[in-house]
């Protein structure tokens, strides 16, 4: 029933617990996982002056790196494909462009990401890509246990 699966991940805690959710689902259809971390370019913008935007989108570019290789190790660990791919730009707009563009057949991602007031600002990401996905959404919530 699907054989490409869009894991989007910020790192966050949330992301992990929706990973077993991807791990699982990729095992019984024998679907690769393609894992994909956003580096949001609005957080350039929130930069300290100090700090020039280079720097930033490297550290962003490098916590990205980091997060799928710890989801690349356990997809490994499972014995399932995996491909990760780092994108620059919003994360609901990449996912979406991401599912539509790569023949996905199901995004499973975790219901809140990383927190502080852009989110209450801007919404939710999880939201915003079930209303507009046009493949299945499995949305995972993390019960902080």
């Amino acid at each position: 029933m699907y054989s490409h699966i869009l894991f989007p991940t910020d790192g966050s805690e949330c992301a992990d617990a929706a990973l077993r959710h991807a791990l699982d689902q990729a095992e019984r259809h024998d679907a690769t996982i393609h894992a994909l971390y956003v580096a949001d370019v609005r957080e350039v913008g929130h930069a300290a002056p100090a700090v020039s935007a280079t720097r930033v989108r490297e550290a962003l570019y490098d916590s990205g790196e980091e997060a799928l290789k710890r989801v690349a190790d356990k997809a490994h660990d499972a014995g399932i494909d995996i491909e990760t791919t780092v994108a620059e730009g919003t994360p609901e707009s990449e996912i979406l462009e991401f599912a539509d563009r790569d023949d996905i057949d199901l995004v499973v991602m975790g219901t809140h990401g990383r927190s502080g007031l852009d989110r209450y600002l801007i919404g939710s990401v999880a939201e915003r890509v079930v209303r507009s996905s046009p493949v299945p959404v499995l949305t995972v919530r993390h019960d902080g246990n």
